[in-house]
């Protein structure tokens, strides 16, 4: 039995019981319609924590009268600063700086609505002044522009630039392949800009056996990547950790992308397929003659569920990252086919005191080609990567104060990352944090340990409308 054919199996074999799964009966006097779904498993999956966008009271504009409101208009102005912690001789010494106002315009007619939140920012760090939206370079960040609309009873559609995300997991993503900005994340702004915009077509299909959800991007959107201009690196290519010094150069794809879920509830559980044609989101190649990183052909398969165990919520994902331009994995300057697992489970173990766990998987398939095809003096990953994670959070003064940790360790890389941080919550409009981001590693190839010399501490302060 080969690699591909042994995870299939291993994937029906997950999945399989619950798809054969009959609903259980309603309880004795609850007949007629059905079960109230639990809180948290709504059936379109929330945001994963920390990526919502944080809530505000939200104004009328031009509400001259009680009938007549033309937008309700809300948002922020936040200011936010950090530095790092150790010398880097390729990046600056401050590692955010930035003032932001972020306008939220949101309207519904009769037969649709529209949809517009933009940031505006002044950065003292990317002295960068010139827009480009695909990137969030510039002084303005367009995360919405769309319009909604539901064209029959069981069909709505969203039309252009948004924030997509779906999936299990907590700050890991195995099937969710919408743009991520790890600049942002990496560098200390709040969790929310984790996810970029997109720029889609998604139309979501109800009914009583399933839900589809299928989202169109007519043209490719890469993540927000590390290139060396906030975050320093390992690049394979000069076999040393770069930065400002060795800004990436890339050749984007001018082809469409394709994401489709098929999901619905069974039992008390969320249950979901999922599938991808597109690329790589972050560049997975080189082409060496033009020497310029690419983002090779890419088309993902996976499954997720997620319900009730024990006293808490447990979830488990799989997905298969079929590298279309290295089908035998002897290319060296492409990444390989892989497997990817994930399980997880939060409970509240006392009141306000939260611990999430999760473990995951990197799986590569094709390794004895990889290996053959290795230049010399290359690195060598390890055919598994481990990774587990831990959240931890706790809430006092009344849920005002947040304390929270997030620590990623991968015993097979031996290396790590903490992002630790307080949040409290001054009164209806002003809040304030202190967090930091810290890279544990000694081999400068892997994930975290190519990070470490990004150390820094930030803090901000946030005005909501």
């Amino acid at each position: 039995m080969s690699k591909r054919q042994g995870m299939v199996f291993l994937m029906a074999a997950l999945f399989m019981p619950l798809i054969q799964a009959a609903p259980p009966e309603l309880p004795s006097g609850l007949s007629g319609g059905a079960p109230a779904m639990p809180s948290g498993l709504n059936p379109t999956p929330a945001l994963p924590i920390g990526l919502g966008t944080e809530g505000s009271a939200g104004t009328s504009l031009l509400d001259s009268n009680d009938e007549v409101e033309l937008f309700n208009i809300s948002g922020f102005w936040e200011a936010r600063g950090g530095f790092r912690t150790q010398s880097d001789s390729h990046q600056r010494g401050t590692s955010i700086g930035e003032s932001r106002l972020q306008l939220e315009l949101q309207k519904e007619f009769e037969s649709f609505s529209i949809n517009l939140t933009t940031d505006l920012l002044y950065d003292t760090v990317d002295r960068q002044r010139h827009i480009e939206l695909e990137q969030g370079k510039g002084w303005i960040d367009l995360r919405e522009a769309n319009i909604e609309f539901s064209p029959t009873d069981f069909v709505d559609v969203k039309l252009g630039r948004q924030v997509l995300t779906w999936g299990t997991g907590d700050l890991l993503f195995i099937n969710d392949m919408f743009s991520k900005d790890w600049n942002s994340f990496f560098i200390g702004r709040d969790e929310e800009y984790l996810k970029a915009p997109s720029d889609a077509i998604k139309t979501s299909f109800f009914s009583s056996v399933a839900n589809i959800d299928l989202i169109v991007n007519p043209h490719f959107d890469a993540d927000r990547y590390i290139d060396g201009r906030r975050v320093s690196f390992f690049d394979p290519t000069l076999g040393a950790i770069t930065g400002q010094n060795a800004i990436v150069k890339t050749d984007q794809p001018q082809g469409s992308e394709v994401s489709l879920r098929v999901y619905q509830t069974v039992g008390t559980y969320e249950l979901a397929f999922y599938g991808y044609d597109g690329f790589w989101k972050s560049p997975a190649g080189f082409d060496a003659l033009a020497g310029v990183a690419i983002f090779p052909e890419l088309r993902v398969y996976g499954a997720s569920v997620r319900g009730p165990l024990s006293s808490g919520i447990g979830n488990v994902e799989v997905g298969y990252y079929d590298s279309k331009d290295d089908s035998n994995g002897k290319d060296s300057l492409i990444n390989n086919s892989e497997f990817r697992f994930l399980v997880g489970y939060e409970q509240e173990l006392a009141k306000d005191l939260t611990l999430g766990v999760q473990y995951y998987l990197e799986w590569l398939l094709d390794y004895d080609g990889y290996r053959d095809g290795l230049l010399v003096g290359s690195p060598q990953r390890d055919e598994y990567r481990h990774l587990i994670t831990t959240r931890l959070t706790w809430l006092t003064y009344n849920q005002n104060l947040q304390w929270s940790l997030f620590v990623y360790y991968s015993p097979s890389d031996a290396d790590g990352y903490l992002r630790p941080k307080l949040h409290y919550k001054i009164d209806d409009n002003w809040s304030a944090e202190v967090g930091g981001n810290f890279f544990v590693g000694e081999r400068k190839h892997t994930f975290f340990g190519q990070l470490r010399h990004n150390n820094n501490l930030f803090a901000a302060v946030r005005y909501g409308f």
